[in-house]
């Protein structure tokens, strides 16, 4: 448990563990499709659109092949604006259509399941894929809908009052997964 009144963060996965995990993840993505070129990922922002970036490389060797990728904003399909608060949509990059294609929704955590909720409706809008999967580096639990992750990194139980951090060197300069005290 970490103080109230604490800046400190708990590590959950270190620099290496990280590594290992980002790798099982891609080949637990890779060993449940049948054609690795019809694999599409999507980040959902902020923190999905980078990790969907660095899975899709850590595929591309294994693959033989560059993985598409790209990113859905969620925003204006969520429910629960109004609780959350909104920050800067971002925009939705597709590489090509989603039609008739194996789709891994990227995110860094799920809580709620009401962003993966609002992503599964956005998606809807481009078109209908073959196969939508959720990949998650954390689920943190509380699920307000009934939505689970395909591919799960680690599973942290934690409190309302915390949140977990996925850093990663692209973006922060630093690799790891955090647990902190929210203020």
């Amino acid at each position: 448990m970490i103080d109230k009144g604490s800046d400190e963060r708990v590590e959950i996965l270190s620099e290496q563990e990280l590594g290992r995990t980002l790798s099982r993840l891609a080949s637990q993505v890779l060993e449940s499709v049948s054609d690795s070129r019809e694999l599409l990922f999507l980040g959902i922002p902020t923190r999905g659109v980078h990790l969907s970036r660095v899975l899709a490389k850590e595929l591309e060797p294994i693959a033989g092949h560059s993985i598409d990728q790209g990113s859905l904003d969620p925003t204006f399909h969520r429910d629960d604006l109004g609780r959350v608060g909104t920050r800067m949509v971002q925009p939705t990059d597709l590489p090509n259509s989603v039609e008739g294609r194996e789709v891994v929704l990227v995110d860094d955590v799920i809580f709620t399941g009401r962003t993966v909720r609002a992503a599964l409706e956005a998606l809807q809008a481009w078109g209908r894929p073959q196969r939508v999967m959720l990949l998650v580096m954390v689920d943190r639990g509380h699920r307000e809908v009934p939505i689970q992750p395909d591919f799960c990194g680690r599973k942290v139980p934690t409190r309302r009052t915390e949140s977990i951090e996925l850093r990663l060197s692209d973006v922060d300069g630093e690799e790891g997964v955090y647990l902190r005290q929210l203020p």
